[in-house]
Parts: C-alpha cells; sequence; structure tokens
C-alpha cells in the first residue's frame, strides 16, 4: 500500500496524490468521541490508532401484551440508539504529522485519556511535538512487542487477512482461510535491518535472527547507485528493470545450466557481477532491479533457513521494505520458493502497516482485555488493499481519497468455529471466489448495481416518519457505489471477493446511514399472515402417512424458503395476498421442481428417517413469514416428536428478510401457544433457540457465537441442518462436517442455476454422512 493520507494544511482538505479531495471529518471519523489513542511513527510514515464510540440506530421487537386483541400485529418495532466501539487506523506521512495532530486537537472534546501509547523510531523524535500539541503524556512502548501483538491481532480477528502474492496469476492475490489456531508462525520484519521473530503464542515471542542487509540497504545503496532518494521510486524504477544486464547468470559462466547440481542456466550466479568486467554504464533501472533481486533473495534464503530449523510452515512478512509493493512481494516469493522448493510459502498481510499501531493500542487497552472480544473489520469505513503495479492504469489508481484506511468494530459476543467442522483448518465457507472467476464476478458486480435502487426505496420506505430518510439513502446509494466501482477494479480489496462480501459490505453501508432493518415492517406483515394458517398446515401434515408426512414436510421448507426478498426473482414477482394460501404455495413448489431435483438426497434421507432418531439438530434457519413459520417449524415439530432435541440457530442482528433471534423468540412463543408439541419442547428444554452471532444473510461456520458452540458440545449434536440459498449455496455448499448434515435450498437466481446445471427454482436437497460414518438408517424401524 504505496499511497496514503495527506493532508494540505494551506486547504485542511485530505487527497492522495492529485486524486479527489475529501473533507477532514472523513478521514478522521468519530473524534469527538474518542476515548484512547496510539501511534506508531517509522522513519517516513505516521500510523494513528484510536478507540470511540459510535451511536447509530438499532431495530428492536418487543411483544405486545398476550391479553390484547388477536387483529393487532405480533409485535412492535422500535427504532432506538445505541453506543458500540470503533477502531480507527489511518496513515499519513510524517511530512503532515503537526497539520494532523492540529487538526486532531481542534476535535477533541474531553477525551478520557491522558496519555497516548507510542512505538516506533520515531516516537522518541516526535514526543515532544506530540505532547505539546495534543496535551497528553507520551508513553513509549517496545517496538516489536507491539509488532507482535498487532499480528496476532489481525489473524485472529480479520478473515483473509494474510495472502501469498503471484504476479502472473490470474488473480495475483491469493487469500488464506483463517486459522483456528494462529500459533506458531516466523515472522520476518524488513525495516532498515531484518528481525526474525518465532510467535509461540499470545505473550510468548523470541527473535532468532536478524540481518543488517534489509530495507535500509537497498534504500541506501539504490541511493547511491541511482540517485535517487524517495524508496518508492526506487521500486519503480526496479520494476522497469532487467537485471540481467547487470547480474551474472549461471550460463553467463557455463554457457548454460549446471545440471549436477541443479542450477538452471537463468539463476543468479553473482550479483552486479557484470558491473566489474563489462565496460558499459548501467541504467538507474537495472542497477536497481539487481539490486533489489540481492536484497530480496538473501533475506528469503535467510527467513528459509530459520523455518527449517525451527519447523515453521508459516512464515508472514512485513515492515517499510514490503507495504504491499508488488515488486518486492514478487522478489520475497520467488525467493522462499526457490530455496524451499515450494513447502514454505511467503504470506503476506492486508493490514501490516498497521502492526504496531495496533500492538500500542491494545498494550494501552489491557484493563479493557480486548482480546476477550471478537472484532470484525467495518467495510463501510475501511478503504482495503490497492493493487500500485507499475502498468496499472493511472486513473485506476486515483478513485478514492480514503485509501489506507482500517476500522473495526467490537462485536458484542466472541465468534468461535463451529465445533462439528471436519476440518476447521481447511474450511472455506464461500462456494465461489470471485477474484478468480471474472466473469461470476462481472456478473455479480453488476447485479448489485442493479439491484441498488430497490435497496435504495425499500429503506425509505422503512422509515416513512423520518423525513431525511430520503437524503440518507441517497449517500448510502452513493457508498456502495463507490465500493462496487472499487471492486470491480481491485476485487482484492478486502480479501476474497465473494457474494457473502458484497452482501455484507451492503449491509454495512446501511448501517453506516442509520437504516438498521429495511426490512423490518415487511416482515413483521408476513409473520403475521403466515400464523394464520400454521394451525391449518399442522392439521393437513398429520392427516398424512408417515411417507406422505416426510415428504410434505420437505416440500414445504423449500416452499418457504422461495420467499426471500434478497432474491430478485422473487422481489420482483406482482404476487397478490392469495400467494399465502398455503395450497397455492405447495402448488407453486410442485411445478416449479419435480424430482429427481437438481440435488437430490431425499431417498437417502428418507432411510435414515427409517432408523433411530437423532439426538440433537442444530437448524440455521434464513427467512421470516412462511419460510419460519410454515416450513422450518413444523419440520422442527416433526423432529421434536422423533425424539430428537433441536437448536434453532437464527441471526443475531438484521439482514433483508432473514428471521432475527428477537423476532424469532416471540414467533415461537406465539407458536408455542397454539402447538402443544412446540410447547412441550420449551418447557422440557429439548427446543432451544440460540443467535448465531452473524448479521448476515450467509454462513461462515468459523464465526459463530461462543454460546452457540457451548450448546452444540452439551447437546451432543449429531445432525446439522442448514437452509436457504445465502447459507447452504453461496456459503457451505462444500462445507464438510464430521457429523450428518442437510443442506436444503431453491435456487432463485438464473445466472447461478445455470451455472450449478440447473435452472430457475431447482432445488438443493443434499444429505452427506461423513466418511467412515456408518449408515443410521433401518428398515427394521417403521413407524406409523
Amino acid at each position: 500500500m504505496a499511497e496514503f493520507v495527506r493532508l494540505d494544511s494551506s486547504t485542511s482538505r485530505h487527497t492522495m496524490d492529485k486524486s479527489i479531495t475529501l473533507p477532514p471529518d472523513e478521514i478522521f471519523r468519530n473524534l469527538e468521541n474518542a476515548k484512547r489513542f496510539a501511534i506508531d511513527i517509522g522513519g517516513s510514515l505516521t500510523k494513528l490508532a484510536y478507540y470511540s464510540t459510535v451511536q447509530h440506530k438499532v431495530a428492536k421487537v418487543r411483544s405486545f401484551d398476550k391479553a390484547t386483541k388477536v387483529n393487532i400485529p405480533l409485535y412492535e418495532i422500535s427504532v432506538q440508539e445505541e453506543v458500540t466501539a470503533r477502531l480507527h487506523f489511518i496513515k499519513f506521512e510524517n511530512a503532515y504529522i503537526e497539520t494532523c495532530l492540529d487538526f486532531i486537537k481542534d476535535h477533541l472534546v474531553n477525551t478520557e485519556t491522558k496519555v497516548i501509547k507510542a512505538t516506533g523510531g520515531g516516537a522518541h523524535k516526535f514526543k515532544e511535538l506530540i505532547e505539546r500539541k495534543l496535551g497528553l503524556k507520551v508513553d513509549k512502548e517496545d517496538e516489536m512487542t507491539c509488532l507482535i501483538k498487532g499480528c496476532n491481532f489481525v489473524l485472529r480477528n480479520i478473515p483473509h487477512e494474510a495472502f501469498v502474492y503471484a504476479k502472473h496469476a490470474d488473480s495475483e492475490f491469493r487469500f488464506q482461510t483463517t486459522q483456528p489456531d494462529i500459533f506458531p508462525y516466523l515472522l520476518v520484519n524488513i525495516g532498515s535491518g531484518v528481525s526474525i521473530v518465532k510467535v509461540e503464542s499470545e505473550d510468548k515471542f523470541e527473535r532468532i535472527g536478524g540481518s543488517s542487509i534489509g530495507g535500509g540497504t537497498f534504500w541506501g545503496l539504490g541511493a547511491l547507485l541511482t540517485k535517487t532518494k524517495r524508496f518508492d521510486e526506487l521500486l519503480q524504477l526496479a520494476s522497469k528493470g532487467q537485471h540481467t544486464s547487470v547480474d551474472m547468470l549461471v550460463k553467463d559462466i557455463y554457457g548454460g545450466s549446471y545440471g549436477s547440481l541443479g542450477l538452471t542456466g537463468d539463476l543468479i550466479a553473482s550479483s552486479f557481477g557484470k558491473s566489474a568486467t563489462a565496460d558499459k554504464e548501467f541504467s538507474k533501472e537495472d542497477m536497481a532491479k539487481s539490486l533489489l533481486h540481492m536484497i530480496s533473495n538473501d533475506i528469503g534464503q535467510l527467513a528459509c533457513l530459520y523455518a527449517k530449523l525451527h519447523n515453521l510452515s508459516r512464515v508472514y512478512f512485513g515492515g517499510f521494505f514490503i507495504r504491499g509493493h508488488p515488486v518486492t512481494m514478487h522478489t520475497i516469493t520467488y525467493s522462499i520458493n526457490f530455496f524451499t522448493k515450494g513447502e514454505v510459502q511467503a504470506l503476506f498481510l492486508r493490514h501490516e502497516g498497521y502492526l504496531g499501531a495496533i500492538g500500542a493500542f491494545l498494550k494501552g487497552a489491557e484493563e479493557d482485555n480486548p482480546n476477550q472480544y471478537s472484532w470484525g473489520e467495518n467495510y463501510a469505513g475501511s478503504s482495503g488493499l490497492m493493487s500500485v503495479s507499475p502498468d496499472m492504469n493511472p486513473m485506476q489508481r486515483a478513485r478514492s481519497g480514503t485509501f489506507d484506511m482500517l476500522e473495526m468494530d467490537r462485536l458484542e459476543r466472541q465468534l468461535v468455529n463451529l465445533p462439528l467442522l471436519q476440518d476447521p483448518s481447511s474450511y472455506i465457507p464461500d462456494t465461489m471466489d470471485l477474484t478468480e472467476d471474472a466473469l461470476a464476478r462481472e456478473y455479480w458486480l453488476y447485479c448489485f448495481e442493479e439491484a441498488l435502487d430497490g435497496v435504495v426505496k425499500r429503506a425509505v420506505a422503512s422509515q416513512p416518519d423520518m423525513p431525511e430518510a430520503a437524503e440518507r439513502a441517497e449517500k448510502f446509494r452513493q457508498k456502495y457505489r463507490h465500493k462496487l466501482q472499487t471492486l470491480r477494479h481491485q476485487p482484492f480489496a478486502y480479501g476474497s471477493l465473494t457474494v457473502r462480501s458484497l452482501l455484507d459490505t451492503r449491509e454495512h453501508c446501511l448501517n453506516e446511514f442509520n437504516f438498521p432493518d429495511p426490512y423490518s415492517k415487511i416482515k413483521q406483515n408476513e409473520n403475521d399472515i403466515a400464523l394464520k394458517y400454521y394451525q391449518k398446515a399442522v392439521k393437513s401434515l398429520e392427516e398424512l402417512s408417515w411417507e406422505e408426512r416426510q415428504f410434505a414436510l420437505v416440500r414445504g421448507v423449500l416452499a418457504g424458503n422461495v420467499f426471500d426478498w434478497g432474491a430478485k426473482a422473487v422481489s420482483e414477482m406482482t404476487l397478490g395476498p392469495q400467494i399465502w394460501h398455503l395450497g397455492l404455495i405447495y402448488l407453486f413448489i410442485f411445478f416449479s421442481s419435480e424430482r429427481p431435483w437438481l440435488v437430490d438426497s431425499y431417498d437417502q434421507w428418507l432411510e435414515r428417517l427409517r432408523g433411530p432418531p437423532h439426538k440433537c439438530a442444530l437448524f440455521f434457519v434464513d427467512n421470516s413469514g412462511v419460510d419460519i413459520i410454515l416450513g422450518v417449524i413444523p419440520f422442527v415439530r416433526e423432529l421434536l416428536s422423533r425424539g430428537t432435541e433441536v437448536v434453532l440457530a437464527s441471526n443475531s442482528g438484521p439482514a433483508l428478510n432473514d428471521v432475527t433471534n428477537g423476532e424469532l423468540q416471540i414467533l415461537t412463543e406465539r407458536i408455542a401457544a397454539m402447538d402443544p408439541v412446540i410447547q412441550a419442547g420449551l418447557r422440557e428444554d429439548r427446543l432451544t433457540l440460540v443467535q448465531s452471532g452473524s448479521s448476515s444473510p450467509c454462513l461462515d461456520l468459523s464465526r459463530l457465537d461462543k454460546v452457540l458452540a457451548q450448546v452444540v458440545r452439551e447437546r451432543q449434536t449429531d445432525l446439522v441442518i442448514i437452509e436457504g440459498m445465502g447459507r447452504a449455496i453461496h456459503t457451505n455448499y462444500y462445507a464438510m462436517l464430521s457429523c450428518e448434515s442437510l443442506k436444503m435450498a431453491v435456487i432463485k437466481n438464473s445466472w447461478l442455476a445455470d451455472r450449478l446445471g440447473g435452472k430457475l427454482f431447482s432445488v438443493v436437497f443434499k444429505y452427506e454422512v461423513p466418511a467412515g460414518k456408518p449408515s443410521q438408517g433401518s428398515a427394521a424401524v417403521t413407524p406409523s
């Protein structure tokens, strides 16, 4: 990340190089609520971290008094103010530090802290300036300790933080999945020199080696050779150079490869070797390239030797020498691949420039126990990784003044892996990586952009009593459209680009402009209508034979799942109130999905049901209304009747028309009042409602509420049911679990259906038993 926020003291406006300007308060956001600061000052860059409280609106549901009339709504919805914690990280050049400090001081109101934590080589140099400008005491922290703390923090809290760089691949950035255990690892920090640190736990690390030949060497020798004083300009020269003009290769000595030693002819035999004998001038570009290779190969070999010595396969590279530059990342990667024959990968970090600032902040916040919470990147306020390839269109590099900013929100609960993942280290939630699939990427970006008008209308309609809603909705439109345009040119900006990340970014942007639940009133109306048909639906099911009932229950879940306002094919339907009649719903699904379905494991599922009941089923539910009330609950009712305990996992926060835990609590209570099976399940603690920890239409099984994971263990869950297109197809379609699983969805997108070999409204019914687990189906057990 070579471009940073600049503050022009004469205009008090921000620019990035010569790009568009932004008001300062869009860079230093929420300063009036700042509670704590930390700063990391390097040789050329200052990284500022601050913690603030953010006030935003949330939609709350409250059940009406049971004694009130039947024709009133099931519950009331209120929009309330809530305060959450946010971390802000900003990067700027040291040349602008006085102007930035002036701006911060002018906009601080009653900050609670009297101390600012500082780290980095410049912390001593600027100590007096900071204390004078901000009126805060500077408390210096150990640079390496801060670096390690920051590294641990981003690896634990930001999915797709680490990546492999592949210069000539279709996707130059290949992001790694979050590991359940991040330790041990090797951190190679390349600043002026090189420090190699073995990290074994949160607080246990050791500097096991290093070198004086590092970034400072490249910069210093480069300046002597090329008379170029700026580091980035030196790298730019190197990107255009041909090192073979300066370096002596194996073939220059032997006339070709040295086969018996396994040395190819193109291998560098001697860096700058030709300069001693060739009677000519060498270009600045060629000398810079040769120097870059020499330094990178030396660091790469050193890192490999230490990785092998300590038996470590994860090696992260950071420091000002890296800073997201493709040229440096490519040379380091090449060196690592060569010396380890591909056994060790060079890993880089999206936010490595902020590690010291994050660590310094954490040192100052230890009394608040920040590590007891989970944190999540706020896509609405983060700028993302940016390619700085020299051959890139310059216009693509000047899209926004907000690059090199990071915001993270403190989550209400700790997030952990689902204990039933077969191999958490290889789990990938997303079915399709849009960074690597250009056709899919273009389709989905177009899809989300086309849907923007509808989302804006829905947001305004959800707040009819707020006249300023239209203005806020327009700001949301502009921000999200800008995000989509950014991702069109830089699909790797926030890690792997997926349908899930596009949906989550949209939710973050809606929340930023105080639209916490645009579908709240639609959900309320659908829930009220669907409840009126519940008893009739159950009565119809009870009149069927056992085998007919099992098929009707599955078809009911699928029918209910059609009603998804996140799907264009559904939201554009002009269906009258009669569609809510249960008979028409079944008719609709019958004509659209006759068996065999696109993915059809129903026969195996039916055979399993003839066997002994499952001990406990974990059911990840989807939409409000018909889906949960007339589809899921009757299915759950049957499981309870079989003797299976059921855990219903629903969203902690709103997303599209998905049912939230708060709404589901009220719905289940109302259903229990008219259904003794559900009532007994709740009373006997055989039916449990738990929030998932998610506020997304999709599902990441590696980031679930810790309480849910605990319930799964305690109940000895042996069946996981995942319902809906977002949770079972866009995510988790290929997820491997250690117990039986059932994934059910109706494909409500024609492009996706075609990609999977089906058509619009094709059905996916995927029942899976983990390898080595014996089938529980038995014809000896014949239910009545």
